[in-house]
């Protein structure tokens, strides 16, 4: 079989980047419907195997939302969010920790092993990797903020990168779930994008890649044509605040801002239901999300 012309350029326009990148760590948090499509997934977990062969250090930070809210359905739980952070009693998270670190992540790990890749699952309460405190959801409401207890649910306070750097220096893929664990050994259900974001920044990572179920962010999220290619993050504040950026885009542009004030270089929302953007977005000059930086 031939190779195309087209094909050449693609792979001629991803050396510069192919020659920066490399050793570098790259983020990716991995959830929403991305994670229930069979075919998606694997061509995302391909794309993520792809970047530690060509020598990039990428970490997965995954979400499960989706498949927490059938578990607690099936227990006959409703689901509710405030701020786009699920509201989480003391059954409910005991649930989620099965769903997230008993399910979702042992299944990443596997995938991703038989793609040729060499991953370790990790969930925060592993070496006290993911430090958290009860979280209060903050509520926008006529430009004022009011803070909400929703149980259950964490802030990240410390994360230990030790764990992460000698799986990384020793060609590994960290698969993590996003559990914490608070000072009394309790569990936290922390939102992955907020994970995330907190990861990146400790690790000064090159790239954080947040996966979800539209092109990127919007200027007006009701307005497809409002798309935003490029925009700071002190921008990105202001929107949330005028309530441009509304519901579960919040964490993700959040995650965003706590990567770049923590070290991070750069950082991306993409659509993670499309096949294989995490390659467009890294190794193209055009990129295929919104590219969210500190200035």
């Amino acid at each position: 079989m031939l190779i195309r012309e087209e094909q050449i350029n693609t792979l001629v326009e991803a050396l510069p980047y192919l020659r920066d990148f490399k050793g570098k760590t790259v983020v990716v948090k991995y959830g929403g419907n991305a994670m229930l499509n069979d075919e998606i997934k694997n061509k995302v977990l391909q794309d993520i195997v792809f970047l530690r062969c060509a020598g990039l250090r990428p970490v997965v930070v995954h979400g499960g939302g989706p498949e927490i809210t059938a578990m607690l359905q099936k227990a006959g739980k409703k689901t509710q969010f405030v701020s786009g952070l699920r509201v989480t009693d003391a059954e409910s998270v005991e649930l989620a920790e099965m769903v997230l670190v008993g399910k979702i992540n042992t299944d990443l790990v596997v995938r991703l092993n038989l793609l040729g890749g060499r991953a370790v699952g990790l969930n925060g309460k592993d070496a006290n990797l993911v430090q958290a405190k009860k979280h209060l959801a903050d509520v926008y409401e006529n430009g004022e903020v009011n803070l909400v207890d929703i149980g259950y649910v964490g802030n990240v306070e410390k994360i230990n990168t030790e764990l992460i750097n000698i799986l990384l220096d020793n060609d590994f893929i960290p698969v993590i779930a996003p559990t914490g664990v608070g000072v009394n050994g309790e569990t936290y259900n922390i939102n992955a994008d907020s994970v995330a974001g907190e990861i990146a920044g400790a690790l000064k990572a090159e790239k954080l890649l947040v996966l979800t179920d539209v092109r990127g962010i919007y200027s007006d999220y009701r307005d497809e044509n409002s798309f935003i290619s490029t925009l700071t993050f002190e921008k990105a504040q202001e929107l949330i605040i005028r309530g441009n950026i509304d519901g579960g885009m919040i964490p993700k542009v959040k995650a965003c801002i706590t990567a770049l004030s923590g070290g991070a270089h750069k950082t991306h929302i993409i659509d993670g239901r499309e096949p294989h953007t995490i390659l467009m977005e890294i190794f193209s000059d055009s990129g295929v999300g919104t590219e969210v930086v500190k200035e």
